[in-house]
C-alpha cells in the first residue's frame, strides 16, 4: 500500500491573484474545474460535484478545511457511497510575474483498492486538470 501523499507542482505564467481567483471564485471554477451548484471560499463550506470515469458517475462531497487568502485552500474529497476520506490542498507561491502551485492529495490509500480509485488515476486526472484546464484558464483567458 502506498501511503505517501500525491504531490504535483506547476508554475504558471500568471500573477498569484489570478491563480487564487481561479481556485476560489465560483464563476471561474465553473469554467475550468467541475460544474458545482455552489462554492464559497470559506472554512466549513460544503460543496458537491459529479465526475465521470469510464461511464460511471461519482458524486463528490467536499468541505473546505483550510483557507489562507492568496496562499492556501484545502478541502476534504469524499465519494458518496464509497469508503475513504482524503484531502486536497492547493498552495500558491508568488514568483514575481509567475505563480508556483503545489497540489497535495492525501488519504488516497483510504479509498477502495480498485482500479477506479488507483493512485495512478488520481495522478493522471490531476495532471490533466493542472496541465491543461487550469493552465489554459490562467494563462490565456482575459
Amino acid at each position: 500500500m502506498h501511503n505517501e501523499p500525491l504531490v504535483l507542482e506547476r508554475t504558471y505564467n500568471a500573477a498569484i491573484e489570478k491563480v487564487w481567483q481561479a481556485l476560489t471564485d465560483h464563476e471561474q471554477l465553473q469554467q475550468w474545474y467541475f460544474d458545482m451548484p455552489e462554492f464559497k471560499a470559506e472554512v466549513g463550506f460544503e460543496f458537491r460535484f459529479t465526475g465521470t470515469s469510464e461511464g460511471q458517475v461519482y458524486q463528490h462531497k467536499c468541505t473546505i478545511t483550510q483557507l489562507v487568502p492568496g496562499k492556501k485552500l484545502a478541502y476534504t474529497w469524499l465519494y458518496e457511497g464509497y469508503e475513504g476520506h482524503s484531502e486536497v490542498t492547493f498552495e500558491l507561491f508568488d514568483e514575481g510575474n509567475k505563480t508556483r502551485l503545489k497540489l497535495t492529495h492525501t488519504g488516497l490509500e483510504t479509498f477502495p483498492t480498485t482500479k477506479k480509485f488507483a493512485r495512478e488515476g488520481f495522478a493522471t486526472g490531476w495532471a490533466g486538470i493542472l496541465d491543461a484546464s487550469l493552465k489554459e484558464f490562467v494563462e490565456h483567458k482575459a
